[in-house]
């Protein structure tokens, strides 16, 4: 009993950070509707600057408990100064975007920021300094505990209490909450909302920033602060619901207690009980705790940009000409350019069938890669399992996603915008766990290995040519997919859901379908990429790769068909080049990235297709495009 209480309040301690730090995100989603993945960032700064002025500079240890706390302030004013710099900077520019912009946009920032760190602070972990007049430990029911935990478990509540005065009690306070409300109403009160966003990103970064700051006597400063929290954090703000700090307080105590007691009372599922919990909540309600029905939001396909055209006979010769050019490739490079061109190829795939949900169906998904994983499974035990070739492999590949897609669509649906995007990620980690622990099917954390293409495919010119005809064929067949009676009635369901149901489209049927054709395509690129690699790990379905996903569709631009084929060539061919140029990609490929976001909000195919139209109309770029 007395091993449990201290195990609790070591939980709700480290509750206090995570509140800090999700408290931020759920006020800057509930102002400016922004899914801000750099917000780790913001608390790995905090951390580090911390540190920086608790024990780097060395004032502080002459100072005592003001010098401490005072360095921890100055860490987190400094993060919210530096946070209202990129509110100003970057993210005004593009608030009339796609509402899955600004993530890009915010995604590039992560990558500079987290690069930045190494550079100033260097790669190791850095230890901070005991908190003066903390230092040591009570003894509660005759078990240690240390004496600052106690003082984060007050910290938690005492902010809570000074977040409620603020949103309730000041005029700004009454605003901020009006907006989480509805902004549009706001706007035509002649509230300046310019000041309001900044003045929240601000107090979102400081909050961010102080949750990273007081963990630093807990543990170590280290440059993977910043996805270690981000994930913990998004799946608080929705479990608690979105904007509503009370709820991520509760969501936050939820989430740290079952991080304390997961791995002791469920050893066997403690690694996604979290998701679990996250994916039982939203079913249950799928607004979270204490959230309610979302009011404005803005959708993640402007319904005007997806008045698309077939491709025509002119196109597709067009097409069928590119992949001519692309056959001759493996004749003019050498083996290791081929294997890299067959791996964009299925990227290429891998972004389309995201593509097929996103910019068709207008769903959002943040656990694509659960069935890219899913497939390349099925292709390794095809192949180690039963013995089977390669073809078969690339049928049981698809046949294994399309079998979890149809799982997991059938709940994932039924909900909107982040929350069916958050819900997608539970599957993905729930699967992700399964295969990192099915030791005995999957190998687990040692992966499947020897999965290599007949032997008429081993050369790597033969595979790429394999993975042309593969990838080829599939991209196109999503395109038609688009332009068939199926594909109209999904876009209708994008479009406006009362409407579409209004003429008699069955809206969850038609989208579960569409959910399960992308995670079918998204297999098959997976199964090729099992045969690309020889090789299968649990990796090949974690958060990383999904994030890549969303990259290359935005990058490209959601808004047209071509977008997810030029945002994976552009995206994977950037990360190898500039990855061998410098060891510092991450802050160049970052900066691209954000640069392309402002330059031109619609993406690489986008911003292509108006330079051409404004060309041949004799204008500038900049000239006013007509619907396509």
């Amino acid at each position: 009993m007395d091993f449990l209480v201290i195990q609790a309040l070591t939980g709700l301690a480290s509750a206090s950070s995570l509140f800090l730090v999700a408290s931020g995100l759920t006020l800057i989603f509930g102002v400016t509707r922004i899914v801000n993945f750099a917000h780790g960032s913001l608390f790995m700064l905090g951390a580090y600057g911390a540190w920086t002025f608790t024990s780097g500079l060395g004032w502080a240890a002459h100072a005592g408990p003001l010098g401490f706390w005072g360095g921890v302030l100055l860490s987190a004013l400094a993060v919210a100064a530096l946070g209202a710099l990129v509110e100003v900077v970057l993210l005004r520019r593009i608030y009339q975007a796609p509402a899955l912009f600004p993530l890009l946009a915010t995604f590039g920032l992560a990558l500079m920021i987290e690069d930045l760190v190494r550079l100033v602070w260097g790669p190791e972990d850095l230890l901070g300094p005991r908190a003066p007049g903390l230092e040591g430990a009570v003894t509660i029911l005759g078990q240690k505990l240390p004496a600052y935990d106690l003082a984060l478990i007050a910290l938690g509540p005492m902010v809570l209490a000074g977040l409620w005065w603020v949103l309730h009690r000041t005029h700004w306070g009454v605003l901020v909450r009006a907006a989480t409300q509805d902004r549009a109403m706001v706007g035509a009160l002649g509230v300046d909302q310019s000041r309001l966003f900044t003045g929240v990103f601000a107090l979102g970064a400081f909050l961010a920033a102080l949750g990273g700051a007081v963990q630093v006597p807990r543990e170590a400063v280290h440059h993977a602060l910043d996805m270690q929290v981000i994930v913990e954090a998004f799946v608080i703000v929705v479990v608690g619901g979105l904007g509503n700090v009370v709820g991520a307080f509760l969501a936050a105590v939820l989430v740290a207690e079952l991080n304390a007691f997961g791995i002791l009372l469920f050893p066997r599922i403690g690694l996604v009980l979290l998701f679990l919990v996250m994916a039982v909540v939203l079913v249950l309600r799928p607004h979270g705790l204490l959230g309610r029905p979302e009011g404005e939001t803005r959708a993640a396909v402007p319904p005007t940009a997806g008045c698309w055209r077939p491709a025509g006979a002119t196109g597709w010769a067009v097409g069928l000409a590119l992949a001519g050019l692309l056959a001759l490739l493996p004749l003019v490079a050498d083996a290791y350019v081929v294997s890299v061109a067959a791996e964009i190829l299925i990227f290429a795939l891998f972004a389309a069938s995201l593509h097929l949900m996103m910019g068709v169906g207008g769903m959002v998904s943040f656990g694509h890669a659960a069935w890219f994983g899913l497939g390349a499974y099925g292709a390794a035990l095809a192949a180690l399992g039963l013995g089977a070739p390669m073809a078969v492999g690339l049928v049981a590949g698809p046949l294994l996603a399309v079998a979890g897609a149809t799982v997991a669509g059938w709940f994932c649906v039924r909900l909107s915008g982040v929350f069916l995007a958050m819900l997608t990620l539970a599957f993905a980690q729930i699967a992700w766990s399964v295969v990192f622990q099915w030791h005995e099917v999957t190998g687990g954390d040692n992966g499947l290995l020897g999965i290599w293409p007949d032997r008429w495919a081993s050369d790597p010119a033969a595979f790429y040519w394999v993975s042309l005809a593969v990838c080829g064929v599939a991209i196109a067949l999503l395109r038609s997919i688009v332009f068939s009676p199926f594909g109209y009635a999904l876009r209708a369901c994008r479009d406006s859901v009362a409407r579409a149901e209004a003429i008699g489209i069955d809206r969850v049927r038609v989208q579960w379908l569409g959910f399960v054709m992308a995670g079918g395509f998204a297999g098959l690129a997976g199964a090729l990429y099992a045969y690309l690699k020889g090789s299968v790990f649990p990796e090949a379905m974690a958060i990383p790769v999904s994030i890549d996903g969303l990259v290359m569709v935005l990058l490209g631009g959601l808004t047209t068909l071509v977008g997810p084929v030029v945002g994976a060539v552009a995206y994977k061919t950037l990360a190898i080049v500039v990855s061998s140029w410098t060891d510092h990609w991450p802050l160049v490929l970052g900066g691209l990235i954000v640069l392309l976001v402002i330059a031109a909000p619609d993406g690489l195919a986008g911003l292509a297709r108006r330079v051409a139209r404004a060309a041949s109309r004799g204008a500038g770029p900049g000239g006013r495009e007509p619907a396509s």
